[in-house]
């Protein structure tokens, strides 16, 4: 939770240090600075621009170096920004209300959104967008928050099949180079069998888009405390609740005689399995009092962790 003398900071807001350097909110929680990722340093030779200073975009293992050479203090499992360090909080739902009309590409989404019921404070703008450093190739990274994520998610998956729409599917080139980008260890038919039916991503005329779930404030509780480590291990357990499975970290709670929870800390996973249906999942086992929990995405490129929906493979046998 963030302290009541503190801004309050979601994940996906993105924060701006004193100095300039932009980092995204990795976290609902700020017990001692906000916890992120850094994404931008200024820099002259950068190639973003706001239009008056010049950034150079990190991505995440060059993040970490850099942040090793220059901010070692701040690094954890992510990056710590002190709270007396921060001079902004970009919050997606502020800049959309700002830029919407600005991009046809952005305001097609959020009309479409609007008209179906979607209040506009509920959603909002992410990615180089939020912090206005975009370039010709960058995606449309679209927040919607809390439970109106799957009402929007819906609208989306309608508007990608009506032909007079901007909004597409996919096709097999970009699954493919999604699937090459995240290195799932699952195979590519199977990956993609599982991402169709989450309806979260597709095309805005020519250009990629997610659709990013974010709690909404009164979802947002108490954080999850780690636990030590028991070892790798793989289970099936049937999915009782997938409420936050598109949360970050995805959560889905489970009917196991052991473990209570899969969280899942890729994006990969997000999403994967729906309430009712049985996974199978491997990941390392955490306990903490006395109750244990499997954790998938131990490691930014997770090899041996994986999860998938039996239910939905028997399916389409």
């Amino acid at each position: 939770m963030n302290s009541p003398d503190h801004p309050k900071v979601r994940l996906r807001d993105f924060i701006i240090t004193k100095e300039g350097w932009i980092f995204s909110s990795a976290d609902y929680y700020h017990p001692d600075g906000v916890r992120g990722i850094l994404r931008y340093v200024p820099d002259p030779e950068g190639e973003r621009t706001d239009g008056t200073s010049n950034y150079k975009k990190y991505d995440f293992d060059d993040a970490y170096q850099y942040m090793h050479l220059h901010r070692p203090g701040w690094v954890k499992d992510v990056h710590i920004i002190p709270w007396d360090e921060i001079h902004q909080v970009l919050v997606p739902s502020k800049r959309l209300m700002d830029i919407w009309h600005s991009d046809p590409r952005i305001e097609e989404i959020t009309q479409i959104l609007l008209k179906g019921g979607i209040p506009m404070d509920k959603m909002g703008i992410t990615g180089s967008f939020l912090p206005g450093l975009t370039n010709q190739g960058s995606d449309v990274d679209f927040v919607v928050y809390g439970d109106y994520w799957f009402k929007a998610r819906d609208i989306i998956e309608s508007a990608m099949d009506d032909p007079d729409s901007t909004i597409t599917h996919l096709d097999d080139e970009m699954w493919e180079r999604i699937y090459n980008k995240r290195i799932p260890d699952i195979n590519f038919d199977e990956f993609k069998l599982h991402e169709l039916r989450k309806g979260n991503r597709g095309m805005i005329a020519d250009t990629y888009f997610d659709l990013l779930f974010v709690r909404d404030w009164d979802q947002i509780t108490k954080p999850l405390d780690r636990g030590a480590d028991i070892g790798y291990r793989t289970i099936q357990a049937k999915v009782e609740d997938s409420k936050l499975a598109f949360d970050s970290p995805s959560i889905y709670k489970v009917d196991h005689p052991e473990i209570k929870y899969v969280l899942s800390y890729t994006h990969t996973y997000a999403g994967q399995v729906f309430t009712g249906e049985i996974m199978e999942v491997r990941g390392m086992v955490e306990e903490f009092h006395a109750q244990r929990r499997l954790v998938v995405g131990t490691s930014r490129e997770p090899k041996g962790e994986w999860m998938r929906s039996l239910s939905l493979l028997n399916q389409s046998t």
